[in-house]
């Protein structure tokens, strides 16, 4: 008897796990892109209400895609501008006229910061490798002399003046598991290299704020916004360097500020600049047209025109056919005063 209870038992156990045949379903709900396409262009949640303007294109400075940098506006009203790849330097007249100032050259050109004697001290990152330096040249384009030698193995990227003339960089090396970049700063008229911070992630933009006691940092590897308060030049004071942002998706780059310390980050990969107040939030964007189908989305960095508030964003269109392009656009407040604009 109980083996015949038993034998029942797992008889029927047996039915009850055995799993039955399901009748043919509808498909499986699935997501889709809207409009066919990856949409590289959508903003996050967080940055979606911002307010937005979206710029006006002012000039090509080439039907190819080149990887322009380092906008600066000099005396005279003209825009220079570096390309990272063939270093060259352009200059763009108030009329929207180009030439090349300084040709092809295996320096890397990748920011430009102008004295207010007229000289440009460009930072190179040569071969991104081992030929990184900090070059000046004349107002003519002639190349005057190399402060930072490839010999130092830094790799200079962002460049910006204090108001005494003194330099702060961005030495673009590392990488998101691999550290090993950081900020510099040279004293006026000096060679003397000092560390400011270290173990960064490809630093990338810098400025600073209006009195000169805030230093920003945009890390490209990790996406961060670094706010750090000085002490003096070149030092960070106790507690003083936070991360004020994290940005979503690809990548902050160079930026600007203007004279009540808003900040402008550039976008790379987005075809955007962020606008941030003195805090670090944000406060606004601006786009540029046509990256909702994806073009122009190697936004790169912007230049405040002095006296006004005319920003001038460049961004190039890679291998989809729409050149390296000019923008124009107002921000919220007129340019932060340069040292390259002081009496000399």
């Amino acid at each position: 008897m109980r083996i015949s209870l038993f034998t029942a038992l797992a008889t029927t156990l047996c039915y009850t796990v055995t799993p039955s045949l399901a009748a043919p379903s509808a498909a499986l709900p699935a997501l889709v892109y809207p409009d066919s396409r990856q949409p590289l262009h959508i903003l996050s949640l967080a940055e979606r209400t911002l307010p937005t303007i979206t710029a006006q294109k002012w000039a090509t400075v080439s039907t190819q895609g080149l990887q322009l940098e380092g906008p600066a506006f000099d005396r005279e009203g003209n825009l220079l501008l570096v390309e990272v790849l063939g270093g060259k330097i352009f200059k763009l007249g108030p009329d929207r006229s180009s030439k090349v100032l300084v040709e092809q050259n295996r320096r890397g050109s990748a920011g430009i910061a102008i004295h207010k004697d007229g000289r440009l001290f460009v930072a190179g990152l040569g071969n991104y490798r081992d030929t990184g330096n900090l070059t000046t040249y004349h107002p003519n384009g002639r190349c005057d002399r190399q402060i930072i030698p490839p010999e130092r193995g830094l790799l200079p990227d962002d460049i910006v003046f204090d108001s005494k003339g003194g330099l702060y960089f961005t030495d673009f090396r590392g990488g998101s598991t691999d550290p090993e970049g950081g900020v510099y700063y040279i004293p006026p008229e000096s060679d003397k290299v000092i560390p400011v911070l270290t173990k960064m992630a490809l630093p990338n933009g810098i400025a600073l704020s209006p009195d000169g006691k805030v230093l920003w940092v945009t890390e490209f590897a990790t996406g961060l916004l670094h706010r750090i308060d000085l002490e003096g030049p070149g030092r960070v004071a106790p507690f003083g360097a936070v991360v004020a942002y994290h940005f979503s998706g690809p990548s902050p780059d160079s930026m600007r500020a203007d004279q009540d310390g808003n900040l402008y980050v550039a976008q790379y990969g987005q075809g955007r600049v962020l606008v941030f107040n003195p805090n670090g939030v944000p406060i606004g964007q601006i786009l540029i047209p046509g990256r909702e189908d994806g073009h122009f989305l190697r936004s790169t960095s912007m230049a405040l025109k002095p006296g006004t508030r005319e920003i001038y964003l460049v961004a190039n269109d890679g291998e989809q056919g729409g050149g390296a392009v000019v923008f124009r656009a107002e921000g919220f407040s007129k340019a932060l005063p340069l040292f390259s604009h002081q009496a000399p």
